[in-house]
């Protein structure tokens, strides 16, 4: 089966179709899906969502997007941390191209969710926008290694992906890598070890070619598989045996239900 390994399926625009989400996900052999937790005051919706379908899982975290919203600590994480169906802490991480000006809270933010995934064991689903050396820098000085974790949605050169694998973290690929244009991100695919390439829509947004311009779900992570068995020149198949068991690898919570 195939895993798409960070989704907003909580979102509005998705939560109203989740009957037919999962169905269209059923076709398309995505047994799986992690819903990422962007801040914590939807944080409840999205446990609830999750609780309802086996499919889904659930993160707990606070996106360095989120200006103006509730910071968390890093007992509250660690605590929300325990349901069963939450196996990973973020997303968290950097980010200077939405965002300008004195972010020393964001930097402050990312270090707590580093600390409690080191606390809890659970891997870091980590963010980063134009902002990739002090995402590293503080990777390193936060000993982020022992929790391991995701550079999800990727967009960075292939030295940001080594130094990541460097620590531990697996790179996540979403729609993007299907577009024209992308072809450094492309190369980075080429490149990658087998054993740490992971699958995701990033849905809403991101939809990969050819449904680029819509709205994007869980389903459509196969043609993120299918691009980047192009670019390597293997199968499909391929990339889905090896990218659904890096998920199961770094998401080990779940290695009991798997």
């Amino acid at each position: 089966m195939f895993v798409d390994s960070h989704c907003h399926v909580n979102f509005p625009d998705l939560a109203v179709q989740m009957p037919d989400i999962l169905e269209r996900m059923k076709t398309n052999g995505v047994g799986r899906a992690l819903c990422v937790s962007v801040n914590l005051p939807d944080w409840p919706g999205l446990i609830a969502l999750v609780e309802q379908h086996d499919a889904l899982y659930a993160s707990v975290g606070v996106h360095p997007d989120y200006e103006d919203t509730i910071e968390p600590t890093v007992e509250d994480l660690i605590e929300r941390s325990q349901h069963p169906k939450v196996i990973a802490i973020g997303e968290t991480g950097l980010d200077y191209f939405r965002l300008t000006g004195d972010l020393t809270w964001q930097r402050e933010r990312f270090r707590r969710h580093i600390r409690a995934a080191r606390a809890t064991k659970l891997p870091l689903i980590i963010h980063t926008r134009a902002s990739s050396q002090d995402t590293l820098d503080i990777m390193r000085e936060e000993g982020a290694q022992e929790a391991r974790g995701v550079m999800h949605c990727f967009t960075e050169s292939w030295e940001v992906a080594q130094a990541s694998m460097e620590l531990g973290f697996y790179i996540s690929f979403s729609g993007i890598v299907t577009f024209k244009k992308a072809t450094e991100l492309q190369e980075v695919a080429r490149r990658m070890p087998l054993d740490r390439i992971l699958i995701e829509t990033d849905s809403p947004y991101l939809a990969p070619v050819p449904h680029r311009g819509k709205l994007n779900d869980p389903s459509k992570v196969i043609h993120v598989a299918e691009m980047i068995a192009n670019l390597r020149g293997v199968t499909v198949n391929e990339i889905e045996e090896a990218s659904t068991r890096n998920f199961f690898n770094l998401f080990n919570k779940l290695n009991d239900k798997h």
